[in-house]
């Protein structure tokens, strides 16, 4: 089973930063995957790499992946699509592809739901020792989060929707069946997202970011997902100007309120860097903080 650390922050906070760094940093001793699942992901332009395969490798024990839509319909298709497919294509006319679309659209949270699934399969296979997830910017991630409750409750009124879909022309089993699984699914990835995931929250120090974590925290404990580490970036440590004395003044006061409102958790701050953190020697810099 797979060390798996989730990064998560509203955007432009560093997030993708701060997990290319944890991943490099695991890779010298084990295995790694650093996965990117934000619509935009920029892993491997931190990395600095041209390789367009998935996983696409960093170093000899570190692999990066990004994935998106296409990928969430091929897991969509790997679990139940081709199943659901046959009942609906009894009486309605319409291509695979275009029942794909459709279903992935309408359906509540369909895309995220097997994203989670993809991840707790890559951890159960163990085929990487570190799992460090790059996630979407905060709103769509707790969407993502929220999506196994949501689609728990679609499915508990999906008999009355789906009770005249009978079974499928190939594999004979009565759709309700199907969509049974995809609940029991659904539990478990709330399970998994609950219990095997190291929660890393990445903030700034400045007030709109501060403001919003309350109600993130507020928000992943009604889930019962617990945050284990919040990461401070672009933190002002040598105020050389005026323009960095001011910034570093307005910054002490959303400090303090961090470390008074979140002493909790461990809590490490990185600093702000005169240049653009890419490459493996800068973010190598970053991983000696994060891991002194």
């Amino acid at each position: 089973m797979s060390t798996i650390t989730m990064f998560t922050g509203k955007g432009g906070v560093g997030k993708t930063t701060c997990a290319a760094a944890t991943a490099l940093h695991h890779a010298v001793s084990g295995t790694t995957l650093a996965i990117s699942t934000d619509a935009t992901p920029s892993l491997a332009h931190i990395f600095e790499i041209r390789d367009n395969r998935k996983p696409a490798g960093v170093l000899p024990y570190l692999d990066i992946n990004e994935l998106g839509e296409k990928e969430f319909k091929e897991m969509w298709d790997d679990r139940f699509g081709r199943e659901v497919y046959e009942v609906f294509s009894t009486f309605v006319s319409i291509e695979y592809e275009e029942f794909v679309d459709f279903m992935t659209s309408v359906l509540p949270g369909l895309g995220e739901e097997f994203m989670v699934d993809y991840i707790r399969e890559l951890g159960r296979r163990g085929k990487y020792e570190n799992v460090v997830w790059d996630t979407a910017p905060l709103g769509q991630t707790l969407a993502l989060l929220q999506m196994p409750a949501l689609l728990g409750n679609h499915l508990r009124m999906a008999p009355r929707i789906y009770s005249r879909l009978k079974v499928g022309r190939s594999s004979r089993e009565p759709v309700l069946d199907i969509l049974k699984r995809w609940e029991a699914l659904s539990g478990e990835n709330m399970e998994f997202l609950r219990h095997e995931i190291y929660f890393t929250m990445v903030t700034i120090p400045e007030a709109l970011a501060v403001q919003q974590l309350e109600g993130v925290f507020r928000e992943l404990d009604k889930f019962g997902l617990k945050v284990k580490q919040l990461i401070i970036n672009n933190v002002v440590k040598m105020p050389d100007s005026g323009f960095m004395q001011t910034r570093a003044r307005q910054q002490k006061d959303y400090l303090k309120h961090i470390y008074g409102r979140y002493s909790h958790l461990k809590i490490v701050e990185l600093p702000m860097f005169p240049q653009e953190v890419k490459g493996l020697v800068r973010l190598r810099e970053v991983g000696k903080i994060l891991f002194p």
